[in-house]
């Protein structure tokens, strides 16, 4: 079965071979990791356990995972071939919870043989129901004897996981689904212990989505705090321009390690924009907008601006340049804004629509220059290019409002110094 509505059971994967994108075996599935969460609600499954041929076990996220039927599991993306350790907040449901021993009514007792999951929404996956079986009264079965089964919700026995779990799993598995600036909240207001427990079983996406929203000193402190395998990890997972802004209050030596250690493709990133200073276009830029070349189509562009990664700034425009599209591209040819190409016929191609009066940013340009522009052309993301006509990056108005506000507004905002309440647990939508 594609990925639907429908419930897998995790005993009729186990086994099932991984394909990556090209159709190639990457291994096989192990297990499945999920996180419990609380008020009772079923936990997320976080990803699979994927065994290689080497027998090396790694760990793929649901976000990944494409397709599942009866032979077989696709995935997309580049695969982390680090070896999988588990987290204290994570639990083996094959490992961990088939055979487990639960009571139920009545004081009769059952053995877990199986757990089924399902899509929530798009890549994302939670535990359904439990399928038990009774078991004896003295805990034996006789030959031949199989006993009564029973498949029920999760929610029907809430304490499966809750009871082995400490107040930090409690923690991080609230934390699961708050929006970035609640998670930064809730850490923000951490005795310094507990703070430190949370953050080492936070994933490193969550905890870099937390650092973005956390005042500087703090973001700091917590990072230096890490091991510099960790840090450097969490530091990918960061949007460059974040990436970059942090690494700059590191100690010049720590700052080269972590960049040493970090993915060579993110390092470069985040080294082109420590040349510039901190505001100018160049300091408040991402190196990552849609870039396309002349020669592709609407379909093509708006296929790009749905990805889920982009923030609402990012996806409002398309800047079209000659090959290479990494940052630094080929010649700068002008921009597409969103709103033309949901006007526009699939097949036709952005060079026809191009508009190419709109004067770029320079990476020097400073901050006064910058937010006269956005306001002169009531933009939400702008163009970056360089004396050589490369498109460089380009600045979102978040990031922009960001280095208009005073140095310690994030730090005033956690400490409640502004006018709008806050929920503590806030859903993701």
């Amino acid at each position: 079965m594609s990925v639907s509505s429908t419930a897998v059971f995790i005993s009729r994967i186990r086994g099932l071979p991984v394909l990556d994108a090209s159709g190639d075996q990457v291994g096989r599935v192990r297990d499945v990791v999920i996180q419990l969460r609380t008020q009772g609600r079923a936990p997320r499954v976080k990803g699979l356990v994927v065994e290689l041929f080497a027998r090396r076990r790694i760990f793929v996220p649901m976000p990944r995972v494409h397709a599942v039927d009866a032979s077989q599991v696709a995935i997309e993306g580049q695969v982390d071939t680090r070896r999988f350790s588990k987290r204290d907040a994570e639990t083996l449901v094959i490992d961990e919870l088939f055979d487990r021993t639960i009571s139920r009514p009545e004081n009769h007792r059952a053995a877990i043989y199986d757990v089924s999951m399902k899509p929530t929404r798009a890549r994302e996956w939670e535990v359904a129901d439990v399928a038990l079986r009774e078991l004896p009264a003295n805990g034996r079965f006789r030959l031949g004897q199989r006993g009564r089964t029973a498949i029920v919700r999760w929610s029907e026995i809430p304490n499966l996981v809750l009871t082995t779990q400490q107040v930090t799993d409690h923690l991080v598995a609230q934390m699961a689904d708050m929006k970035p600036a609640d998670m930064a909240r809730e850490l923000h207001d951490m005795a310094p212990e507990r703070r430190a427990e949370v953050v080492e079983q936070l994933d490193d996406e969550q905890l870099a989505d937390a650092l973005e929203e956390l005042p500087e000193d703090e973001q700091v402190a917590l990072l230096t705090a890490l091991d510099n395998e960790r840090a450097a990890d969490v530091l990918e997972e960061m949007n460059p321009d974040d990436a970059a802004d942090l690494i700059k209050e590191l100690p010049a030596e720590m700052a080269e390690d972590l960049l040493q250690r970090m993915e060579p493709d993110d390092a470069a990133d985040v080294r082109g924009l420590l040349i510039y200073a901190d505001l100018t276009a160049g300091g408040m830029m991402t190196p990552e907008p849609v870039v396309l070349s002349p020669d592709a189509t609407v379909a093509e562009a708006l296929a790009r601006v749905r990805d889920e990664e982009l923030t609402p700034a990012l996806a409002s425009m398309v800047f079209i340049c000659r090959p290479p599209l990494d940052t630094p591209t080929g010649r700068f040819l002008g921009i597409v804004h969103t709103q033309r190409l949901l006007r526009e016929p699939p097949s036709v191609m952005v060079s026809g629509m191009l508009d190419d009066d709109l004067e770029p940013l320079h990476p020097h340009s400073a901050l006064a220059e910058v937010s006269r522009y956005f306001a002169t052309y009531n933009l939400v993301v702008a163009p970056v290019v360089n004396s050589e006509n490369q498109l460089v990056g380009a600045v979102a108005v978040d990031d922009l409002v960001d280095h208009m506000l005073p140095e310690d507004w994030r730090g005033n905002q956690m400490d409640g110094e502004d006018d709008e309440p806050h929920s503590s647990e806030v859903s993701r939508g």
